[in-house]
């Protein structure tokens, strides 16, 4: 039974950030891993197991189980580069550090578009206004599990030849016109960290239906060797090319060791039989706090259609410093946990490692993301979470005065 309601900022809720979606069920699958005489633990069978199971879940011919989400997008942007050269990829200013980190690593230039402020995507006027000749690709993120894809998007990319990326590290199963996101794309990144809606504590997926840029990827996951890819004719090639090298040791690229390992897949494998049913979960608790929110005070109308949410939006509809107090006093003395500026920590212009890069000072041109950066934040959203703790929550929330 939930408690009584006190004084609205004193209520206790014990509410984490983070929830393990790791259940006894999935303990139990690394146990009988374990259980067996001599197990193989590095990457193997059950890796590609999960990389089919996953694949079909998704709707995608193929997927590259890797460490991390932050490795998918490097591994991604490496496969961009040694495929199309350098150039411009387009990126939002929200987003997560790896997918910016990605670009300027593999030596693209990265050019910035601010937010649609119902989808916290990129907004697809300023997308397709910043194309030129020297653009690759244009490296979406679908933030918090909103949908950030438009059909104005999608034909505008396809009309110019311009290859879609996806990361889908925060929005598992969140789809648009009933597709799955990270089927769009030439190539998509999910992130299966510890908070997210499925977990192999560490991990992430490179998921494509392009053959090529399947087997680089695959390569560059490991050291850049050969005999990694699933092709022969790759493998055939690559022999009749360096007749002097050893077939098993010959490496294509100068590049990584982000595989993960068995232990890892079976979490991921034993997770996936019940991704769908927490996801529509978590997007009736997103629903029911936007519901309960104050629209004068909070911005409530996101675009939720075929949203994915592992954490609840709350985002102040105007700059008013007062109330931003007030939330942040009320949520610490109430014991919820959150984070200021959204994804990633709000506008990534204003962050040390791009300011350095850039060399000029960028955020005031992203006036959207930069309202996110100061007056909005997350909180945790998982299946486990009492209705009663929304109810409170928004009651609690609405009840702040806030500034004139």
């Amino acid at each position: 039974m939930p408690p009584v309601l006190g004084t609205p900022a004193r209520l206790s809720l014990d509410w984490p950030l983070m929830r393990s979606n790791l259940a006894r069920a999935d303990l139990d699958a690394v146990i009988e891993l374990l259980r067996q005489d001599d197990p193989v633990l590095t990457q193997s069978t059950q890796v590609r197991a999960f990389e089919r199971e996953w694949s079909d879940w998704l709707g995608v011919r193929h997927s590259v189980f890797v460490n991390s989400g932050s490795s998918a997008n490097l591994l991604t942007m490496a496969a961009l580069h040694e495929c199309h050269g350098t150039g411009e990829i387009i990126l939002p200013a929200l987003t997560w550090v790896s997918d910016v980190a990605s670009v300027i690593q593999n030596g693209f230039t990265p050019v910035f578009v601010d937010i649609d402020r119902r989808t916290l995507g990129m907004d697809t006027e300023e997308v397709l206004g910043k194309l030129t000749p020297r653009t690759r690709a244009v490296f979406i993120t679908h933030v918090l599990g909103y949908n950030a894809l438009t059909q104005n998007l999608l034909e505008g990319l396809a009309a110019r030849g311009i290859p879609l990326i996806e990361d889908v590290c925060e929005s598992h199963g969140a789809t648009h016109v009933g597709r799955k996101l990270g089927t769009f794309g030439l190539m998509s990144n999910f992130s299966f960290y510890y908070a997210h809606h499925l977990t192999t504590v560490e991990g992430g997926m490179v998921s494509t239906n392009d053959d090529g840029f399947y087997e680089t990827v695959r390569m560059l996951r490991s050291h850049g060797m050969v005999r990694e890819s699933t092709s022969e004719v790759v493998k055939q090639y690559f022999a009749a090319e360096y007749p002097d090298l050893n077939p098993e040791f010959i490496f294509a690229f100068p590049a990584y060791n982000v595989r993960s390992t068995e232990i890892n897949a079976v979490l991921g494998r034993s997770q996936l039989e019940r991704l769908d049913q927490n996801n529509a979960v978590r997007a009736e608790n997103l629903a029911m706090f936007l519901s309960l929110l104050d629209p004068d005070k909070y911005q409530t109308d996101f675009a939720v259609e075929g949203s994915s949410n592992y954490a609840l939006t709350l985002v102040l509809r105007r700059a008013d410093p007062v109330l931003c107090r007030e939330v942040i006093t009320a949520l610490a003395d109430s014991g919820v946990e959150f984070r200021r500026g959204t994804a990633g920590g709000g506008n990534q212009l204003r962050q040390p490692y791009l300011r350095k890069f850039l060399g000029r000072e960028m955020w005031h041109e992203f006036p959207r993301v930069d309202h996110l950066h100061f007056y909005g934040y997350y909180i945790g959203n998982y299946p486990e979470l009492p209705r009663w703790k929304i109810e409170r929550l928004c009651e609690m929330l609405n009840a702040l005065p806030g500034g004139d």
